[in-house]
């Protein structure tokens, strides 16, 4: 069996009509680039982290996963490789956006902001230093490309695609979801500074929640008691194996073959103890 996707991370198989079968592999991409190099059981951590808390939000709205259990999987999955890295989901038709919930000014809103340029529509008061906490959380659309980056889009551009009841629905699941959350992970000594969501809807035309949730691929993750706004936090992900290859280009290119083994070493480090501070069980589903 191949996949009908392979994308940076994941790897999507067609299984019936209704299914998809979405495996998460232990690839590591930066810069738009899959490394060759790979960063050991990153996708048993990923899948283990989103399933626990779409497990978690399934009140808030539904979500696509149907089974994430070997036994129930095509005979093709039932064998250890894809163990705790696999999971059965509805097939939906996907929204062309991704919705990133910001409660701290970080990445390129902070890039936007310190240039004095609006981010997605939004302009924010004069004050703010790196990474501190916003008044309030904000939400920011990206329409998404097929090839290239993301283009960023604002939430009025997305009440004129979608109409208002539907951008009203979405920004209220995203914030729902970001608040849940984002009070649990603190519980455990981590801060959720930003959070990705996409969307889709199923064949009753009933939204549906998507893709991954919570990751450290799809949110950034600080040390509670380590943050200091006017700072750049250390992260729960792959933001230290970036900084590797910021730090080491040669002659303007990035050296992605020679990414040493404690750097991939360290990078898994940080994945695993996101996954032991939040400590959640596998999500038995029913």
């Amino acid at each position: 069996m191949k996949p009908i996707y392979s994308g940076k991370v994941r790897e999507i198989y067609d299984i019936s009509d209704r299914h998809l079968v979405i495996v998460t592999t232990d690839r590591i991409s930066a810069f738009d680039h899959i490394l060759p190099a790979t960063i050991k059981d990153k996708g048993i951590v990923l899948n283990s982290l989103s399933n626990f808390w779409f497990n978690m939000t399934r009140g808030i709205v539904p979500n696509h996963i149907v089974d994430d259990r070997l036994e129930n999987m095509p005979p093709f999955f039932q064998n250890e490789f894809f163990r705790d890295r696999t999971v059965m989901v509805r097939k939906l038709t996907m929204l062309p956006y991704e919705f990133v919930v910001r409660g701290y000014l970080f990445g390129s809103m902070w890039r936007a902001y310190d240039a004095g340029e609006p981010f997605c529509g939004i302009v924010l008061p004069k004050g703010y230093r790196l990474a501190q906490k916003l008044e309030q959380p904000i939400l920011t659309p990206a329409l998404k490309k097929e090839i290239g980056h993301d283009e960023n889009i604002s939430m009025a551009e997305i009440t004129a695609r979608l109409g208002a009841e539907m951008a009203q629905r979405i920004t209220q699941i995203c914030f729902a979801l970001y608040e849940i959350c984002s009070r649990y992970a603190l519980s455990k000594g981590l801060i959720i500074a930003d959070a990705k969501f996409e969307f889709g809807h199923d064949e009753q035309g009933q939204l549906v929640l998507a893709d991954e949730i919570f990751t450290p691929d799809s949110s950034r993750y600080w040390d509670a008691d380590r943050y200091q706004a006017g700072i750049s936090p250390d992260s729960y992900d792959k933001q230290f194996l970036r900084d590797w290859l910021l730090n080491h280009k040669h002659n303007g290119e990035f050296q992605f073959d020679k990414v040493p083994e404690d750097i991939l070493l360290q990078t898994q480090k940080l994945y695993h103890e996101c996954l032991d501070r939040l400590s959640p069980p596998l999500p038995v589903l029913p």
